[in-house]
C-alpha cells in the first residue's frame, strides 16, 4: 500500500469556465492556467503519481507543452490511470477536499465524484469529494482562487 497526498492552487478570471472533477459549474469566473485548470482532477493526480513515487504532473503535462494547452484534465486523469497500471498499481481510494468561498458546489459534488471514478474505473464510493469556505480569509475566501486538496491510497499487485 501506498499514500500520496495532492495540492493544487489557481487564480480566478474572466471568461473562462469553472471546471471541477469535470463538472462546468455555472459562475461569473473560472480558473486562469495552462489546461482547463481543474484544480480538483489536478490535485487528484498529484497524489496518485506521488504515491507511486511518479513525481507530480508538471513533470508529465508540462504548461510550457502546447499539446496540454486547454486540455480536459480528465483525460490527463486517464493517463495517469494508465500509467499506474502499466506499473502495476490500482486505486483504493481517494478524499479530496475543494476550498472554494463562491461558488457553493454542494450540488456538484456527486457528479465530480462520478466523472473522477468512471475516469480511474473504479467504484464511486472510492472517491470521496467534499467542499468547504475559508470564511472570507485568505486569497480563496476573498474570492481571488480556488485550491483542492487530495489523499490517496494505491495498492501495488503483482
Amino acid at each position: 500500500m501506498r499514500i500520496g497526498i495532492g495540492y493544487d492552487v489557481h487564480r480566478l478570471t474572466a471568461d473562462r469556465p469553472l471546471i471541477l472533477g469535470g463538472v462546468t459549474v455555472p459562475f461569473d469566473k473560472g480558473l486562469l492556467g495552462h489546461s482547463d485548470a481543474d484544480v480538483l482532477t489536478h490535485a487528484i493526480m498529484d497524489a496518485l503519481l506521488g504515491a507511486a513515487g511518479l513525481g507530480d504532473i508538471g513533470k508529465h503535462f508540462p504548461d510550457n507543452d502546447n499539446r496540454y494547452k486547454n486540455a480536459n484534465s480528465l483525460h490527463l486523469l486517464a493517463t495517469v490511470r494508465q500509467t499506474l497500471q502499466a506499473r502495476n498499481f490500482t486505486v483504493v481510494n481517494i478524499d479530496s477536499i475543494i476550498v472554494a468561498q463562491n461558488p457553493k458546489l454542494a450540488g456538484f459534488l456527486p457528479k465530480m465524484s462520478q466523472n473522477i471514478a468512471e475516469t480511474l474505473a473504479i467504484s464511486k464510493t472510492e472517491v470521496n469529494v467534499k467542499a468547504t469556505t475559508e470564511e472570507h480569509l485568505g486569497f480563496t475566501g476573498n474570492g481571488e482562487g480556488i485550491a483542492a486538496h487530495a489523499v490517496c491510497l494505491l495498492k501495488e499487485y503483482e
